[in-house]
């Protein structure tokens, strides 16, 4: 692409696209597509806003990166972003709602009343995740590194699935505060508590999830993690014991890149973070790394060798009245963009 025209240097364009970039996703080694759904948030909903908020806030970053310079220019695009998931998502909120009420309330959730809701938001974040699989398909077989801004977490599934079947053997280096491994969690098939539970049993195409930061989860999510060969648990207790016994956070990151295979995909939840860089993400947990210490195990990805194909940065909840949580996740989401460029090997 012709870029005398683009003032990297420039005031950020407002045209609709992450970063201001004026790449075409036909002519981009990166494509970023968006998924505005938040039905099952069980706590703090919000994230479906995330994708506009992103792009608002990605406008003020400057260009120039010090881990990745210039990977820019082999091209980030964003694709259309089908604003009938967002329309979805609130039209089905209202139903997750209810049915979460009743369950803190005690209630139980097999009368025909509340079946029928899990139902009709079972069936429609299934129908979301086709979309999802079907848009991230596209552009992977025409080469490109695909990302996903969500959205919660459940959003991932239909991009890991895509990645999955054209990268047999794919693993997933997962940074959150939980280990997203509840079976049907609320009754919903594809929860964001789930994401990487449906990845185990959806998706044999990946060959290792290997879990950084996480903090809160319940005994049944601990006991698959230690039971499965194709989990590893990097807990964010061990983490900071390992670090106030002396080891550095080099060696750490070397022994975590040291669990993955050739290829990878990185799922980023924001709430992997120390809550002052997420203080509104649907689930926020104390604890947790800071944004340099995952930039810096996800940069260690790329100079292993391995080959980062594809990522998705999810949970973000934008507020009106404080842009902390929109302006980290885009800044997140370009760091991501950049160590994956520089690490493809196409």
């Amino acid at each position: 692409m012709d870029l005398s025209f683009f003032n990297p240097n420039g005031v950020g364009v407002d045209n609709g696209n992450y970063f201001g970039l004026p790449f075409t996703p036909e002519e981009a080694g990166l494509v970023i597509i968006s998924a505005p759904w938040d039905v099952t948030s069980s706590y703090g909903a919000g994230s479906s806003y995330a994708p506009d908020a992103i792009i608002e806030a990605s406008t003020q970053l400057d260009l120039y990166d010090p881990v990745s310079p210039d990977e820019w220019r082999k091209g980030i695009a964003t694709d259309e972003i089908d604003y009938s998931i967002q329309e979805n998502s609130q039209r089905l909120r209202s139903d997750a709602e209810r049915v979460i009420e009743h369950l803190e309330d005690g209630g139980d959730a097999s009368g025909d009343y509340f079946v029928r809701k899990i139902r009709r938001i079972n069936e429609g974040s299934a129908e979301m995740n086709e979309s999802v699989r079907a848009q991230a398909g596209k552009w992977l077989s025409k080469g490109k590194i695909v990302a996903l801004v969500g959205g919660d977490h459940s959003t991932s599934y239909g991009i890991i699935h895509a990645v999955s079947e054209r990268f047999d053997g794919v693993g997933i280096l997962h940074f959150d505060a939980h280990c997203d491994l509840r079976e049907s969690y609320e009754g919903f098939d594809y929860s964001h508590a789930s994401i990487m539970f449906n990845v185990l049993r959806d998706m044999p195409g990946v060959s290792k999830i290997v879990e950084v930061g996480v903090r809160d989860f319940c005994d049944a999510e601990l006991n698959l993690a230690r039971n499965s060969e194709r989990v590893e648990m990097f807990d964010d207790k061990t983490l900071s014991d390992a670090r106030f016994e002396g080891r550095t956070w080099a060696s750490i990151c070397e022994e975590i890149v040291g669990r993955l295979p050739q290829q990878v995909y990185i799922s980023m939840d924001i709430d992997s973070l120390s809550i002052e860089y997420c203080p509104h993400t649907g689930t926020p947990v104390v604890g947790g790394l800071t944004f340099n210490e995952a930039v810096y195990l996800m940069d260690k990805v790329a100079k292993s060798g391995r080959e980062i194909v594809g990522f998705d940065v999810v949970e973000v909840v934008p507020r009106m009245d404080d842009k902390i949580d929109a302006m980290v996740g885009a800044r997140m989401l370009y760091k991501m963009c950049g160590i994956a460029l520089k690490s493809s090997k196409r």
